[in-house]
């Protein structure tokens, strides 16, 4: 079955290893075809170019089939994708945010999913360079999930999977 959309998924500023790889896991089952990591994300492969065996362990090898590449600076790299006209979607919660369940993707365009720091989220200054802003309702005490749970939640609800 031929793909109409090239998904891509943005994290930024992710601190846990932990997460980052259960994202790499989540990214794979829900049809990512790439990653970006940007700011202070760890990788897959330490600086010395070796498998991290932390990262790994979550990842359970989803970080050899999905495409990455770790960029520091994300600005450059959302003008660029806007340019190739991606519709950028944050996962944060925000004033400005829509309820995720709302929100309807479009045949054929492709699209950027960004979740950022654990604690902080998504920086002011890259949520508005979203065209969308998504979030999660939270009905408990609890104000927002783990950052792997939130994006697996979206990611599955919006594409279908």
């Amino acid at each position: 079955m031929k793909k109409d959309r090239i998904n891509i998924l943005i994290l930024h500023n992710i601190r846990s290893v932990e997460n980052v790889g259960a994202m790499f896991r989540t990214a794979d089952a829900a049809g990512i075809d790439k990653i970006y990591l940007t700011g202070y994300t760890p990788c897959p492969l330490d600086r010395f170019g070796r498998k991290r065996g932390d990262l790994a362990k979550s990842a359970l090898g989803a970080e050899e089939f999905v495409a990455w590449e770790e960029k520091k600076n994300i600005l450059p790299l959302l003008a660029k994708l806007k340019q190739e006209k991606f519709q950028i979607i944050g996962i944060e919660q925000d004033k400005k945010a829509v309820d995720y369940k709302t929100l309807r993707l479009r045949r054929g365009q492709g699209y950027v999913f960004i979740v950022g720091a654990e604690v902080t989220g998504i920086p002011k200054n890259i949520l508005e360079k979203c065209d969308i802003i998504a979030e999660i309702p939270m009905r408990g005490k609890k104000e927002s999930l783990n950052v792997s749970v939130a994006l697996g939640i979206v990611l599955f609800r919006m594409l279908g999977v």
